[in-house]
């Protein structure tokens, strides 16, 4: 038996993974309009007809890293109008809260080689409600919940099928596949099993014409031949399975109305042929797609097995080692996380940390997408761009992705967002460091980083700017690597640090409008936490100093000045970039104090808090004093250095020494150095003891930030006197919101209003250890405020942790908060153990909203349910 372990040292037994995406259609890079219309140009209606340019989908699907050939299963319950090929759910325009799946399927196992990985589906018996999800949301309003599949109706009396999907390797290219299909239902129901092949179109676009070729063998196998690919069979357990086959095309008669020359048979070929019996299958056996056809009934709670094989060579008997090797993988999944959850005791927190490691590796994803060739159109097929009107992204023509990459979610962010890939890559590292390091790596590469240093966002607007939290996620990765591998990847943290340097110069050269080191311009991926629209051009010289946008960067200053000094402690060289970083972030502190005088500051005295600020064309300015986690941010900013760190650098410590004797307005507001006590460590931090506790205060007070699950995104004093600011000549309310939005700012999917958002609370359980590891019991809260009851700050964090876990935790009455109040999805014996990690929770109750299957960010419980490795 292999252990997992063993396989993580090579790279080959990656080659094949679960790197299909959930959702293709509606994303950037498939939109091809004049009008930049992406929802609308390739959209689940046509998507069974359109062949995509950049990616595939399915479900459950697989593919090699270079998505040459793709597999993944599909199926049909004799009721609905198509085949379920793909997960659906509603666009932007078409929700009430923006886009949302509308399917039940939770995560269940997987290992970071993929080795091993399960699933389950839930689909239902009768027909699915396609329409009455279209027209019922369509009619609800901002202020409505969500109309979810479940509301439907389509799963009462248990009329459903749960279709357990695993795979497991025999070997690099031999691949096993097992499909469970059980019938939750009180009768008998048809289903039909459609495991597919395709190869992704790389024909039809003008660079070259090879094309694989697919076609029967004998009964229940199909013949794969491509010359980059080593899986030469697809074989079915079931003999009397029938091969169907077609083409990876466009359905150009039916989407544009272009007759064709000769007979072709279309992507929809097989939905088609299965659906309507046509003859849009290939009579000759052979295509570019293909599937097999199991038609079967399910008795009424019972269950069937249905097992394929993918194989790089013909076997006599494919299925004669397929349970033992199933067996052998299981064990040894189970033999790997045994290790990674060795000190975590409850069976429900193992159950929660395991599943949340599942989603976060069945999300890696194949991400495809050349601006330049997106933007000119190939040479077969023009792109009829309108660049007089906005079209995205024409500033990085550079860009060359073509990478696995941890994806927020498959379906609803079926993209890389820079600052969610750098929470995945936490808890990443417990599992697979390698691929952590390779993550951050990656997007710091040149056909990545702007020339001018600044990292891509995210597809919809690569130059968007999100929170510079890449430096902070290096270092997080570097030191848990090195616990665990007892020794420093040296290399890796260089070559990150070099990258960051030109990023870091972005920052200061882009976002300083005036050069005083305080930042603003942008929204810093909070979307709507503001009165008004952060990234907004204002009139007659006005700008917006934002509180978190300067926090940010004096976090991300100390990051890499802490960079600096593990790098010194090996190569003299880095000590002076130590010195630079440490200075750089003492005059972001000085000017978060010095902005203004009294209330005009980013600090409110008064108020006890950090606002953004707005600054008029007269030269006066106003505090926007909008009590956020914006005014939460400063906590970030916080290093403690134990004085032998600095042994090894006596320029560092001498030019400090000096700072802080000639300029002592700078120690005064930002530094603590204790040279005998606290064990000679030495604290950086925007908040020095009074601030932090006045913060704290607020922070940790029930009827504003404290909630019985973690740190709301906006005080809950707004609930009932909601906050008022008018620019431009238009009022701005902002109320306590939360759950989902009810604006449609920045597309209003997400909401900072009020809930609970899982990388921002982690960062506060972070600080405050940070800050605990200097002070020790000698700085106590009270906690919660007002409850007389004082704690210290490393008991808080671990309250706030375990706050953030008991959202998917069992309480005392068996229900796991996330799934709100919903009876089925916490007591049912089909449901109760099965978690999804949604994007946020709502601020009072828990509940998930948002995407549903968000495990990057929120996957970080992963790492507050391990204590063996601090925070």
């Amino acid at each position: 038996m292999i252990a997992e372990k063993q396989r993580l040292e090579d790279i080959n037994w990656k080659n094949w993974g679960p790197y299909v995406s959930n959702r293709q259609w509606g994303n950037v890079r498939e939109d091809y309009s004049p009008n930049g219309n992406a929802w609308h140009f390739a959209n689940h209606n046509n998507a069974e007809s359109y062949a995509y340019r950049w990616g595939e989908e399915g479900i459950a699907g697989i593919s090699d890293t270079k998505q040459l050939l793709c597999f993944s299963l599909s199926f049909w319950n004799k009721k609905d109008k198509m085949v379920k090929e793909r997960f659906f759910g509603l666009s932007n325009p078409q929700g009430n809260h923006g886009e949302d799946i509308k399917e039940i399927f939770y995560y269940l196992d997987n290992t970071p080689t993929h080795s091993y990985m399960k699933m389950v589906y839930k689909y239902p018996i009768n027909e699915f409600p396609y329409d009455d999800i279209l027209s019922e949301n369509a009619r609800r309003n901002k202020k409505q919940p969500e109309y979810e599949v479940f509301d439907t109706g389509v799963f009462d009396q248990d009329e459903y099928f749960d279709i357990f999907i695993e795979y497991c390797k025999a070997d690099y290219h031999d691949i096993l596949v097992r499909v469970t299909v059980c019938n939750r239902s009180g009768q008998d129901a048809p289903i039909v099993v459609i495991p597919t092949a395709w190869f992704r179109n790389n024909w039809k676009w003008g660079y070259n014409d090879y094309k694989g070729q697919m076609t029967a063998s004998h009964e229940g196998c199909i013949d794969v031949d491509h010359d980059s690919i080593d899986i030469k069979k697809i074989y079915s357990r079931n003999i009397n399975a029938e091969s169907v086959f077609c083409e990876n095309e466009t359905n150009t008669p039916k989407l544009q109305g272009i007759e064709a020359s000769e007979k072709e048979y279309y992507k929809d070929g097989i939905n088609n042929y299965i659906i309507h019996k046509t003859p849009t299958v290939n009579p000759e056996k052979r295509g570019t797609k293909a599937a097999l056809l199991v038609d079967e009934t399910i008795n009424a709670g019972e269950f069937k097995t249905f097992d394929f094989r993918l194989s790089p060579q013909d076997l006599d008997d494919p299925f004669q080692d397929f349970e033992e090797i199933f067996a052998a993988r299981i064990a040894e999944a189970d033999e790997f996380y045994h290790e990674i959850q060795n000190d975590v005791e409850d069976k429900d927190e193992r159950n929660v940390q395991r599943q949340a490691f599942a989603g976060l590796l069945w999300n890696k994803q194949f991400y495809h997408y050349n601006v330049g060739k997106w933007l000119k159109g190939d040479p077969n097929y023009d792109a009829p761009r309108d660049f007089n009107n906005y079209v995205r992204n024409t500033e990085w023509n550079h860009l060359h992705n073509k990478d696995i990459i941890s994806m927020p979610d498959k379906w609803e962010y079926p993209w890389y967002a820079t600052w969610d890939l750098a929470f995945h890559c936490v808890p990443y590292a417990l599992i697979d460091a390698e691929f952590a390091k390779g993550q951050l790596l990656l997007l710091t590469k040149e056909w990545y980083m702007h020339p001018n240093g600044q990292l891509p966002a995210y597809e919809w607007n690569l130059s968007d700017v999100n929170p510079p939290v890449h430096a902070w996620s290096c270092f997080r990765v570097f030191k848990i690597d090195e616990k665990q591998n007892g020794k420093p990847d040296l290399l890796f943290l260089e070559k990150v640090f070099q990258k960051l340097l030109l990023n870091f110069t972005w920052w200061v050269n882009r976002k300083d409008k005036n050069g005083k080191n305080i930042f603003g311009g942008g929204f810093l991926g909070l979307d709507n936490i503001g009165a008004f629209d952060r990234n907004m051009v204002l009139k007659d010289g006005q700008h917006l100093e934002q509180a978190d946008g300067t926090s940010w960067m004096a976090m991300y200053a100390l990051n890499m000045m802490r960079i600096a000094m593990e790098l010194a402690q090996y190569y003299k060289v880095y000590e002076d970039m130590a010195i630079k970083f440490f200075e750089h972030y003492l005059y972001i502190a000085e000017a978060m104090e010095n902005l203004g005088d009294g209330t005009k500051g980013l600090w409110n005295e008064e108020d006890g808090f950090f606002y953004d600020v707005l600054q008029l064309g007269n030269g006066e300015s106003v505090s926007l004093k909008l009590r956020s986690i914006v005014g939460l941010i400063p906590l970030f900013a916080v290093e403690v250095i134990e004085h032998k760190l600095l042994e090894n650098m006596p320029n560092f410590r001498e030019r400090m020494d000096w700072v802080l004797k000639n300029k002592p307005e700078l120690t005064k507001l930002v530094s603590h150095w204790d040279e005998e006590g606290q064990g000679r460590k030495h604290l950086m931090s925007i908040l020095r003891k009074n601030r932090l506790t006045k913060v704290l205060d607020r922070m940790l007070d029930e009827k504003e930030f404290l909630s019985t699950y973690g740190i709301r995104a906006m005080s809950k004093v707004y609930e009932e006197k909601p906050f008022v600011f008018s620019v431009h000549g238009t009022e701005n309310v902002v109320y306590y919101t939360p759950a989902e939005s009810d604006s449609r700012m920045f597309g209003g999917n997400s909401n900072w209003r009020g809930p609970i958002w899982f990388p921002i609370n982690f960062l506060i359980v972070e600080s405050l250890q940070r800050f605990h590891y200097y002070y020790g019991s000698s700085l106590k809260v009270e906690f919660p405020t007002g409850s007389g009851e004082k704690k210290d700050l490393d008991e808080v964090a671990q309250n706030i942790s375990n706050r953030l876990c008991s959202i998917f935790l069992k309480d005392d009455q068996g229900q796991r908060p996330f799934n709100g109040c919903n009876t089925k999805f916490n007591h049912d014996e089909h449901f109760k153990d099965y978690i999804m990690f949604f994007e946020y929770f709502h601020g009072d109750n828990g509940r998930g909203v948002g995407a549903s299957h968000q495990t990057g960010w929120t996957a970080t419980v992963a790492k507050l349910l391990k204590p063996r490795l601090s925070v």
